[in-house]
């Protein structure tokens, strides 16, 4: 071979080795782009689903959604079905989030069982199903709720101990078939059997909406049934107003630790009794942390169940005191935050923006 063919030669594998060079760090600038990419993933679209407005708790509820996805950084955006529906339409916006990609969902259940055939198709495509404030036992999902067996247990105790285990009293529940309305009527049947002289004379479905409580109430009241003691699942304060309309002694009360109830047992203390039963709203803000740590597969508990509290005045004065001094709406929850669980800010929370 001549002196210029070799170096002819030369040239082209110094051509190939640079061209491989150039393939071989077009592959790592491309393998490296991809791990940015991966890194950016970490922030998620989370779908929400509520089938109940104009009441202080779910609204509150909704605040601590939005505002533990903008505190907690990995969330990009969320999409929030947030209207006054039946059963078949939540699974109709749930349906709609799926078919959009969300990552997660955090559903606060308006039937148990008719959710379960939606929330399998969800973790059939790898979507991250969270149930809030109410229990529901389907495969594989996660549930963050209240306690709300013992919170209608206890909070029946306190006011059949109240009476001294004789009397009537009115139950004053939530929504027929709603998982929370089913279980706090579990408790209550626990409470009532443990008390024989108890008498239930009335029992009601409010809706959970306060004037609809308030005009049952008084109906109650006015039709000259004799009513010892009341039971609600948390439309308090309205039925402590329909005992002053109807210019009725006050009798002993039991709510949830609902901003204007907690004010009235402070305020109207000794004339009224009441018991409190907390059920704090930010269970929202619980449901975005546990979707959010499923997501990126820490360890999380399936069930994050708060364990209910009963305040009363003057026993739990520094709690009603602390709770009560916040300018809020009279149907919303007081418990504006959950150690451990949520990390915004009070600011972040009155805000109710999500990111």
């Amino acid at each position: 071979m001549s002196r210029s063919a070799r170096r002819r030669g030369f040239v082209r594998v110094g051509v190939a080795l640079a061209a491989l060079g150039l393939v071989a760090a077009g592959l790592l600038a491309t393998t490296g782009q991809a791990k940015s990419q991966k890194g950016e993933q970490t922030r998620y679209t989370i779908g929400i689903s509520n089938t109940l407005v104009g009441n202080g708790w779910r609204e509150g509820m909704i605040c601590s959604i939005k505002a533990q996805a903008l505190k907690s950084g990995r969330v990009s955006s969320l999409r929030i079905a947030h209207r006054q529906t039946d059963t078949a339409g939540q699974i109709a916006d749930i349906r709609t989030m799926i078919s959009a990609g969300v990552n997660a969902l955090i559903i606060n259940p308006s039937n148990a069982n008719a959710l379960k055939p939606i929330a399998q198709q969800a973790r059939a495509r790898g979507i991250r199903v969270v149930f809030i404030d109410q229990y529901v036992n389907a495969p594989g999902v996660y549930n963050a709720t209240n306690d709300q067996v013992a919170y209608g247990r206890i909070g029946a105790e306190w006011l059949f101990r109240k009476l001294r285990g004789r009397g009537n009293v009115v139950e004053m529940r939530g929504i027929a078939g709603v998982p929370a309305d089913t279980d706090r009527h579990r408790g209550f049947q626990q409470a009532l059997r443990k008390y024989p002289r108890i008498r239930v004379v009335r029992s009601v479905f409010t809706g959970w909406q306060f004037a609809p409580g308030a005009r049952q109430m008084l109906d109650i009241l006015n039709s000259g049934t004799r009513v010892d003691g009341v039971w609600t699942s948390g439309i308090d304060y309205s039925v402590v107003n329909a005992f002053r309309t109807a210019r009725k002694r006050y009798v002993p009360i039991v709510g949830a630790d609902n901003y204007g109830f907690i004010r009235q047992v402070k305020g109207r203390y000794p004339s009224l009794q009441g018991a409190a039963v907390t059920n704090p709203s930010s269970i929202g803000g619980v449901g975005v942390t546990v979707a959010l740590r499923a997501l990126q597969g820490q360890s999380v508990p399936r069930w994050v169940k708060l364990k209910p509290d009963v305040w009363t005045w003057p026993a739990d004065r520094a709690k009603i005191n602390r709770f009560s001094s916040r300018p809020l709406q009279p149907d919303a929850s007081a418990q504006l935050q959950i150690p451990g669980w949520t990390t915004y800010s009070l600011a972040q929370y009155r805000a109710c923006k999500g990111p």
